[in-house]
């Protein structure tokens, strides 16, 4: 009677674990089940404004909707590899909604709902609604956690400005379908304010929320003045970390018809803080610009040393070149912000508002930073203190600003004077551009710099809303295309007086968990069987030891089990039952602990090894290491057996999770 192992090979074979949600092992497929259990189907509900933001981190998301109904709602996430023609496995996670009814007039319910536990560089399905009424499916990738990155800053889509909400709502999607495309990789959509013309306007809100690229790209959006006059912004985003104190609402009440507050994200290597600009004066209720100024330096206080580079978004631009250069409230601003920013190490503010771009000087203090810098230099060098701020032009080309003219002001502060090395420019300009062409910013984060990019993504042509109705448009297709560069500029980190030393350290190899049969992997002969007491027959043997193998970091558990088939020999057969074990370790690592001894089922009429068994495992937190497992056999069968030379085969399973 010989008992065989599965693997009928010479020498060793190592058999490595898959681990995750799910895993694949010697001859048996195991799924984990999770997720939280879906409620009663309730009344259908129709589901829209379905929008992609931005997390605390990379490892998470927000995605908000609007539901016409009053129901417990949920977003469904599964990596897209394990969909099944479009199908969610069963154990697909769910994230619980929040919300609450809408105002009147945008009706029905809004709905949010962080997805946290994100994995990096891979690429996840989701949906929202609730068992039976789910949404379409969209997907997001994830990237590195680590490194370098790019994300693209885009200005006032306006949608609804020009009064053409159709050619608005196409030169948005053209826009985000052109940077997308040239930039398949970027990682954040960041925005710099006004996403429509009228705050609770929901054909505009629809018009905006169109492209398919806000549920693909994180959002990251920015109050502006023409979105913060209703709450239909708070109903469409849900933004991380915010503060809605009544400080930082422009009438100091968060509970009124109005949409605030301030927040924060940490992606990868830069620190985002984005601002409600809408408040400046405590004239109005708020706070003003001294609230802000507060909470930036709260935040960096407790969490710029977590990040390379500090990055400020806010609506109004405080140096800009057109329609509003010289508007009060901006002048403000322009004295209320920037010495703040400098002590602070800003790096980099991005701005709307304007209609227009402009990057400009490095400003520390409220003035030039370095009166010699000239006019489009291509490289900068801050220094402490130097602060480069960028205002975006529209992405949309619903509404242009064109340029103004410098005054006699002043060089510094609050003033709007010509800029000496370039007297057509303001004096914190160092590039200003208008074509009333659309265009978009792209940002790269690198570990040494970060580069600035104003890229075009339109031309004259339609769809150019503004143009269509009549504006100029200063742009040839041939000169400057949709993608060529309006401006590029690389910003270097000031280093101290010394000198700086950086080093990259990657992931640790995550390791892995496996088996091998020690030495050569033969049959297990138990030999002949011996006739005892007249009415059953015993064999002894010992299996060949099982080699485990963990270097994982993560510590996890692991568990070597197996079970026997029925002994066969042609057409003549007995139970696997029939046979028992008592487990040992022979050699200690890994943290492995003995499994129980089955009895064979000859003794207590029970299962023996005809079902799995455990031969050794390990809790959590074992060691990392190499241990080696064993096991005594014992064979009882009854004497009505017929005589034959017997084999069956032990399958040997090994699970990790």
């Amino acid at each position: 009677m010989r008992p065989n192992h599965s693997q009928q090979v010479r020498g060793p074979v190592r058999h490595r674990v898959a681990t995750g949600a799910s895993a694949a092992f010697l001859g048996l497929t195991v799924a984990f089940a999770g997720g939280l259990a879906s409620p009663a189907a309730a009344a259908d509900s129709t589901l829209s404004g379905i929008v992609l933001g931005v997390g605390a981190n990379e490892t998470q998301r927000t995605v908000s909707w609007y539901s016409s109904t009053d129901t417990a709602q949920r977003v469904q996430l599964a990596p897209t590899a394990r969909l099944v023609a479009g199908e969610f496995p069963a154990d697909a996670v769910t994230f619980d909604a929040m919300g609450a009814a809408n105002i009147a007039t945008s009706g029905g319910y809004n709905r949010h709902a962080t997805i946290t536990g994100l994995k990096e560089n891979t690429t996840y399905s989701y949906r929202v609604g609730t068992e039976g009424n789910w949404s379409t499916a969209y997907s997001f990738k994830t990237q590195d956690f680590e490194g370098d990155y790019d994300f693209l800053f885009l200005g006032d889509p306006q949608i609804g400005s020009s009064g053409d909400l159709a050619q608005d709502q196409a030169g948005w999607q053209d826009t985000l379908g052109v940077a997308t495309q040239a930039n398949p990789n970027a990682e954040l959509l960041v925005s710099g304010g006004d996403q429509v013309e009228t705050a609770n306007t929901e054909s505009q809100w629809n018009s905006f929320l169109a492209p398919d690229q806000l549920r693909q790209y994180p959002w990251a959006a920015t109050i502006g003045n023409h979105d913060v006059g209703g709450k239909a912004y708070e109903q469409h985003f849900s933004t991380p970390n915010t503060d809605r104190s009544g400080s930082l609402y422009a009438n100091g009440n968060p509970a009124s018809n109005t949409s605030g507050g301030d927040y924060w994200y940490i992606y990868k290597d830069v620190l985002f803080i984005d601002l409600n600009s809408n408040s400046y004066a405590t004239s109005q209720g708020g706070g003003g610009d001294a609230a802000h100024t507060k909470y930036v330096t709260d935040v960096i206080n407790q969490h710029g040393s977590e990040a390379k580079w500090k990055v400020l978004v806010y609506h109004h631009s405080i140096y800009s070149p057109a329609a509003h250069a010289k508007d009060g409230d901006n002048k403000t601003r322009r004295v209320d912000f920037p010495t703040t920013f400098s002590k602070l190490g800003v790096d980099l503010v991005l701005q709307g508002h304007d209609h227009s771009y402009s990057r400009s000087y490095l400003i520390k203090n409220g003035e030039k930073a370095d009166p010699k810098e000239q006019p489009g230099a291509a490289d900068v060098y801050p220094g402490p203190g130097g602060v480069l701020y960028v205002t975006a032009n529209s992405a949309s080309g619903s509404k242009y600003y064109d340029i103004t003219a410098p005054d006699s002001s002043g060089t510094s502060g609050a003033g709007n004077g010509a800029d000496p090395l370039n007297p057509k420019s303001y004096w914190y300009n160092s590039v200003q551009n208008q074509e009333h062409v659309r265009t978009y910013v792209k940002v790269q984060v690198r570990k040494d710099k970060l580069v600035v990019e104003n890229l075009r993504s339109g031309t004259c042509d339609t769809p150019n809303s503004a143009v269509s109705h009549g504006d100029w448009c200063n742009n040839t297709a041939a000169g400057q295309p949709v993608g060529s560069v309006v401006d590029k500029v690389s910003v270097h980190p000031y280093n101290g007086d010394g000198q700086s030393l950086q080093v990259n350290v990657p992931n640790p190899a995550p390791g892995e968990f496996g088996w091998t049969i020690d030495g050569y992997n033969g049959l297990v002969d138990l030999g002949t069987a011996r006739e005892m007491t007249g009415d059953h027959f015993t064999a002894a043997g010992k299996i060949n030891p099982i080699l485990v193998s963990d270097t994982r970091r993560s510590l996890s558990p692991w568990s070597v089990s197996a079970n026997v088939s029925e002994f066969k020999d042609a057409d003549k057969m007995f139970a696997g039952s029939y046979l028992g074990w008592t487990p040992y370790v022979l050699d200690e690592g890994a943290g492995a602990k003995a499994g129980s001894s089955v009895a064979s089922g000859y003794d207590d009429n029970g299962q023996g090894l005809a079902v799995s068994r455990g031969l050794g495992s390990a809790d959590q937190g074992h060691p990392r290491g190499t241990a080696k497992l064993g096991a005594d056999l014992d064979l009882k069968i009854p004497d009505s057996v017929q005589k034959g030379g017997y084999r069956a085969t032990l399958t040997i399973t090994a699970l990790s999770s």
